[in-house]
């Protein structure tokens, strides 16, 4: 099987069908993460298929730091997640404007999902990235890091606020969501 660099280097050189086993290996992790980044599956497919894209569209610009192809879609997927949810602010105010109101979700998974990121926004937007990144996507730090864009330290230290903050949150609450889901925050790795 080849590498993620060698799939690379061959789809900078135009090989369109490495970019696509690239999309085969990584869009299922890419997926699981803007789904939870999001909240929406059908938003998270769009912008999966936005994160192979732009891969595509920076191809010949952009090099690996590793052999492994997966932490810059993380970074890309991020960007993705982030100026879909300033455009979905654009949105609901826009509706809050003219006085609509969104349904609540539906299913319980649903509804699980969304107190989970309910907790989750109530932390700074950097903690919230690194705990999505090491705790529900597996990378390790020096990964996380990449895909952040920020020194391993950083990564370190905001997952430990991180970690405090939840827990601080979990407590206050006393009816807090489940937060099961965030549990393997990595302590392997620290």
């Amino acid at each position: 099987m080849r590498s993620d660099a060698e799939l690379w280097r061959c789809g900078r050189a135009g090989d369109s069908p490495a970019v696509g086993e690239l999309f085969r290996r990584h869009a299922p992790a890419i997926f699981v993460f803007l789904v939870r980044r999001t909240g929406d599956r059908e938003l998270a497919e769009d912008l999966t298929s936005l994160v192979f894209l732009e891969a595509w569209r920076k191809r010949s610009s952009v090099r690996l730091s590793g052999d492994s192809a997966l932490p810059w879609l993380y970074g890309v997927a991020l960007n993705c997640a982030r100026n879909a949810r300033r455009s979905r602010r654009r949105h609901s105010s826009a509706l809050a404007r003219l006085a609509l109101e969104r349904p609540a979700p539906d299913e319980p998974a649903e509804r699980e999902l969304a107190d989970v990121l309910a907790l989750l926004g109530r932390l700074p937007e950097s903690q919230r990235d690194v705990v999505l990144a090491c705790a529900w996507s597996g990378l390790s730090y020096e990964d996380a890091a990449i895909a952040l864009g920020i020194p391993v330290g950083t990564v370190r230290s905001r997952l430990s606020r991180a970690r405090g903050r939840l827990q601080e949150l979990d407590g206050a609450a006393g009816h807090a969501p489940d937060v099961t889901p965030l549990a393997p925050l990595r302590e392997d790795s620290a």
